[in-house]
């Protein structure tokens, strides 16, 4: 996982050796991606050396989850602020006292709509650190979630593809995905507010050093500059070639060699890395319920 002779892996790896100084448990759920993180009562604050080894094992494994974890809506935004200042979301609706919380799940009348690949809002100039999902209640049967090793997936494409891709930017857009939950003033005011981001189609993880495939279907519109790096004959070979490459990288989210997937119970909690991965909610229930609580931890700009 690390670079050689890179600054940011060495300093992963010194963070690391905090693993040994705590009591609690990581098991791992699937070979490329996810642990469980067990002997751990997240109702008390995190001490420095549990803070410190749990931010390592989120930066090695990209999904920490936590099972038995009965905590309140405050418990969980405490919680979550440790590892960073959280973003209040534009869109979705939030919990009544904690705007910090994103409320998933609906009433058994609307399905969810999160069956589809994606980092978490990636069309912010400054996307998500990470996510920390907890499960209040949700069908014995159905209702999983799926997590990718974005690392894995870009470093495992053919080497002349990752050159191709050296020095591509891409533009994520918010209102693809929820234009259609807005009036057109809600639009209007929502463009205003959250303009198109652009990001370099691989970036550079600020933790690890990796390398990471960084388009998703959810929000990924085009690339920004396909042109200058291929010679195309007319307009329509240019489009179509960037479509195609698209749609290729976006479909490497599908394999299921960089995946895992997580079967959810009530108080289980979900931590990953979205500079890292993406994911897909399984939405295979309805019209049963499942009601989630996520904070977001506010990211860096992806370089």
């Amino acid at each position: 996982m690390q670079a050689v002779g890179n600054p940011l892996a060495e300093s992963a790896s010194i963070v690391r050796s905090s693993v040994l100084k705590t009591s609690f448990s990581v098991e791992p759920i699937a070979p490329s991606i996810g642990v469980e993180i067990g002997n751990i009562d997240l109702t008390a604050p995190l001490d420095d050396d549990q803070y410190a080894a749990l931010r390592a094992a989120l930066v090695e494994h990209k999904l920490l989850v936590f099972r038995d974890q009965d905590i309140t809506a405050e418990q969980q935004v405490a919680l979550a602020r440790r590892f960073g200042e959280l973003e209040v979301h534009p869109v979705f609706p939030h919990h009544p006292d904690h705007p910090e919380l994103v409320v998933l799940g609906g009433d058994g009348k609307i399905p969810g709509r999160e069956n589809i690949y994606h980092s978490d809002v990636s069309w912010r100039a400054r996307p998500s650190m990470g996510s920390m999902l907890r499960c209040i209640e949700c069908p014995k049967v159905g209702g999983d979630t799926i997590w990718v090793n974005m690392a894995a997936a870009y470093a495992k494409l053919p080497e002349a593809t990752r050159d191709a891709l050296e020095g591509l930017f891409a533009v994520h857009d918010l209102l693809p995905a929820f234009g259609t939950r807005m009036t057109p003033e809600e639009r209007d005011a929502r463009r205003a507010a959250f303009p198109p981001a652009i990001h370099p189609v691989v970036r550079t993880h600020p933790e690890s050093g990796e390398r990471v495939l960084y388009v998703n279907e959810a929000f990924t519109t085009h690339l920004v500059n396909y042109m200058e790096k291929n010679e195309v004959r007319f307009g329509f070979d240019f489009r179509l070639a960037e479509m195609d490459l698209l749609q290729y990288l976006f479909r490497q989210a599908a394999a299921p060699e960089y995946q895992v997937r997580l079967k959810w119970r009530p108080n289980t909690i979900a931590f990953w890395d979205n500079r890292s991965t993406q994911h897909y909610a399984i939405q295979d229930y309805f019209p049963a319920r499942r009601r989630m609580l996520r904070a977001t931890v506010i990211g860096d700009v992806p370089v």
